[in-house]
Parts: structure tokens; C-alpha cells; sequence
């Protein structure tokens, strides 16, 4: 935790509000933020003392007395390794286009989710990870929500979408497990298309992005005077949902004592707002997300069984991205299309060395970092297509050295082992096996039990190859 006390946050900012919830929800880890209201002040402030100790700026894009992308530019161009965030109401991609040109590390739509939040700053200021080419970036395009839209041929992705497109047509609730960025809120979004629901009300909520004190009364409601605070009378997300569909995203956050209370309202079939003395009678139909697997959370006695079986009707896993690698061209050719439309942007075409980089890479956030990586990719490509030469970072974690070329053929399609030079001639075997140790590091995400297992040696002689070949084990 003390690095994290050390950390100072500059928030470029002139709402008096706003600034004191990015100073509290940065507070959470430690940070101490620094507000100052224009920018020639943020200019100035870079060059005093505290402006030395600076860790990352948030500019709102309304700052007075500047336009935020000049701004930006001129952040960079005095301090060029400190990360910036741009905070904004618009979702346009044109301006996430020009502000990522001008150096932005995020960019980030209010109202910002405090996990979102937290997100970009760990991503930005992480020691040791590539920081522009791999952060999540809240641009988000705009598809069709339906199962057409979703990419991928791999059998577990395929048997995911028809369990969801079945469960689509009826009405059961329905819990959606996977990792984050493998696709839930457009699965979401696809089932509630295709279902009888589709012109019905339907609301997300994110249970992650809530206080904990406030999630019982967002979803049942409250009448005024039921707690301190309670001013006026609100109407909950599920009452609201009447007839149509609630989408509980982060469903495994959800407190323990919400959890007994959800449980008994969808058992009965009512919902009874905090502080009311009747209940309403309720047709609402849950889809449920959670990034963990909410079995082994009730195994372990951290999510409510009851619960979990209400909820879980129908249950649909979606993969990771690295357990479907087959599908990332398609998937790439996909974003580059829609990414081609959007203002500011052009179609794009990709080359069969930089669809072998991505496809070697290991994707820990999934689709939405694949759609991330392409996006900025394209950004910054001045060519009619991306090469490998367009992900440099890429290159760099997974140990390669230049790009893949037809004369420079990979081991198993693999563009991280290289076993010809440029010239035609073989690599030194000492710096091929140096690659694949490297490789497989990165494969199995530094388990160094894994890796001695499927390199077919043991620990002790890995241990010994990393100090003789001088491999770093966090490579």
C-alpha cells in the first residue's frame, strides 16, 4: 500500500462536485489528488515541486481558457511519460481519435464507474506493462445487438451462443459467466433482442459501480422517510422492470444481505420497496453477469445459494479469448471494418504477419482489449493496412525482436519464435531456446510449474537455463 500512498493525481477540472468525487474515488487506493481549475495553472504546476511528483493528470475535456486535445499535446511535450486520462460526456469516437492522438493514455465517459476509474489508473501507471497499446479504452462502437454481430467460429463459443440464442426465446433467468471483455453486454444485449420481451422495459445495472449502502435501495426503491437521507420516494430498477428484462451486471458483488432479499423476492414474485408496508406484484425476467463463477462462490460460502439457483435457470459460459485463438482474424477483420467507419478513421486492411502476432498473444482482457489494440493501431497507422511493425509493444512482450516475414517462418505458426535472420540463415540455437522459455512464461502467465511441465523439464533446470540465458522470469 505504501506505493500507492505516494502517488499524486493531478484532476484538470472547474466543477466543484466532480472534483470531489474523482478526489474520494481516487482516495479509495491511496491516491491524493491535486485540483487546479484551469489550463495555464496545470501548465505551471507541472514545473513545481509537486508537479514533480505527479503520477497521472484527468483533464475534463471542458477545461476553460484551452480546447482539451491542445492541452494534451502540450502535457506531452513538457512531462512525455506521464500518463493523461480525458474525462468527457461524449462518446464520440472522433474525439477519442484525436485526443489518443494527442497523447491520451484513456479516455473516459461520464459518469465514470468507480472500478472504470480505478481501471484506467492502475493500467496507466502499472510499472512494467506496455501502457498505451494494451489499456482498455471505454470507446465503444456502436453494433447491432443481435447473434449475428457476435464473431467466432471455436465449438465453446459457438455452443455458448446457441445455449444463449435458446434461452433468448423464453422466459427463464438467465446467468451469463465469463471473463471481463469476453462479450457479456452485447450477449445481453442480443438474448434481450430476440426475446418476447424486446419492446419491453429493460435496465442494467452495474452492481460494482454502486455503494455498497445504496444497491438494496437502486433495485427494490424506497419510500421518503425510510432512512436518513431519503428526501423523496423512488421506484427500484426491478419494480421498474415490470413486464420486461433487469440486467444485474457484476452479480457476484452484490452484498450478502441484498442477496437474501433478491432471493425471497423472486421466489415470491414481488418486490416490497425499503420503508413500504405492501409489496407489488412483479414480472421481470433477470439476465444476470458475473466475471467469476458463481458456484465456486457459493462452494466457498461467499454468494447466497438460493440465489445462485434462482438466477442460474439457464447457465451460459462464455470463453476467454485465448482458449478461441482461432478466431481473432475473423474477429480482427470484424473491428477493423467497423473501426473504418468511424469519423476521422478509414478502412483499414491487416497482414497475415500481424494476425499471427495477435493470434500468439494471450488477450488477459479479452475481446474488448483485441478491439482496444486494433483501435489505437489504427489511429496511428499510416498505411493502407497494419503489420506487425503497427503493434510494437506486442512484439516486445512476446520476445520478438522484428516482425514475422514469409522468409522468417515461427515455430508451430508461433510469430514468437523467429528461426531464420533476416539473410536466410539459422538463429543460434541458445537464442531460439531463449524465445521459447520466453514464450511459454508468457503463455502460462509466469506459473513456473506450468512452464518447467510443458517444456518437459524440471523446475531446478528452468531455474538454471533463465540465469544462463539471462531470462528474466517476469519476461
Amino acid at each position: 500500500m505504501a506505493e500507492f500512498e505516494q502517488r499524486l493525481l493531478m484532476l484538470i477540472d472547474d466543477e466543484p462536485a466532480q472534483s470531489r468525487l474523482i478526489t474520494a474515488l481516487a482516495g479509495r487506493e491511496g491516491w491524493r489528488t491535486l485540483v487546479v481549475r484551469d489550463a495555464e495553472t496545470a501548465i505551471a504546476t507541472l514545473g513545481t515541486r509537486q508537479g514533480m511528483q505527479l503520477s497521472a493528470i484527468i483533464l475534463d475535456q471542458w477545461v476553460p481558457g484551452d480546447e482539451a486535445c491542445t492541452l494534451i499535446a502540450e502535457l506531452k511535450a513538457r512531462r512525455p511519460a506521464l500518463p493523461i486520462l480525458m474525462l468527457t460526456t461524449s462518446s464520440s469516437p472522433l474525439l477519442a481519435v484525436e485526443a489518443m492522438r494527442a497523447g491520451a493514455a484513456d479516455y473516459l465517459i461520464k459518469p465514470v464507474a468507480p472500478e472504470r476509474l480505478m481501471q484506467a489508473l492502475r493500467a496507466a501507471t502499472a510499472k512494467g506493462t506496455p501502457r498505451d497499446e494494451l489499456a482498455p479504452l471505454t470507446e465503444k462502437m456502436p453494433g447491432k445487438p443481435d447473434f449475428d454481430a457476435m464473431i467466432g467460429a471455436a465449438p465453446t463459443f459457438r455452443a455458448a451462443l446457441a445455449v444463449a440464442a435458446k434461452a433468448a426465446r423464453g422466459h427463464s433467468h438467465v446467468l451469463i459467466e465469463g471473463e471481463s471483455g469476453t462479450g457479456k453486454e452485447m450477449l445481453v444485449r442480443a438474448m434481450h433482442a430476440a426475446s418476447p420481451r424486446a419492446k419491453a422495459p429493460i435496465r442494467m445495472v452495474n452492481i460494482g459501480s454502486l455503494p455498497a449502502n445504496a444497491v438494496e435501495s437502486v433495485l427494490f426503491g424506497h419510500e421518503k422517510g425510510a432512512f436518513p437521507g431519503a428526501f423523496d420516494r423512488q421506484v427500484g430498477a426491478i419494480q421498474q422492470c415490470d413486464g420486461g428484462t433487469l440486467v444485474l451486471d457484476e452479480i457476484d458483488r452484490l452484498p450478502p444481505a441484498v442477496q437474501e432479499r433478491l432471493a425471497e423476492s423472486l421466489a415470491r414474485g414481488d418486490v416490497r420497496p425499503i420503508g413500504a408496508r405492501h409489496s407489488f406484484r412483479i414480472d421481470v425476467r433477470i439476465i444476470a453477469a458475473s466475471n467469476l463463477p458463481l458456484a465456486d462462490l457459493v462452494a466457498g460460502g461467499h454468494f447466497l445459494g438460493a440465489l445462485h439457483e434462482a438466477i442460474a435457470q439457464v447457465s451460459v459460459a462464455l470463453p476467454p479469448l485465448r482458449e478461441r485463438a482461432q478466431d481473432i482474424p475473423a474477429l480482427a477483420r470484424h473491428f477493423l471494418a467497423r473501426i473504418g467507419e468511424q469519423p476521422g478513421l478509414r478502412r483499414l486492411s491487416i497482414t497475415d504477419s500481424a494476425l499471427s502476432l495477435l493470434s500468439a498473444y494471450d488477450w488477459p482482457g479479452n475481446v474488448r482489449q483485441l478491439q482496444t489494440v486494433l483501435f489505437r493501431a489504427a489511429v496511428f497507422c499510416d498505411g493502407d493496412g497494419l503489420t506487425a511493425e503497427d503493434f510494437p509493444q506486442l512484439c516486445t512482450m512476446l520476445g520478438m525482436d522484428q516482425p514475422v516475414t514469409p522468409g522468417n517462418q515461427a515455430v508451430h505458426g508461433s510469430p514468437g519464435v523467429l528461426l531464420y535472420t533476416p539473410d536466410g540463415n539459422l538463429r543460434p540455437l541458445e537464442e531460439i531456446e531463449a524465445d521459447v522459455i520466453r514464450l511459454a512464461i508468457g503463455h502460462y502467465r509466469g506459473r513456473m510449474t506450468e512452464v518447467a511441465r510443458r517444456l518437459g523439464i524440471g523446475r531446478s533446470t528452468l531455474y538454471r537455463k533463465l540465469s544462463d540465458l539471462g531470462i528474466d522470469s517476469a519476461a
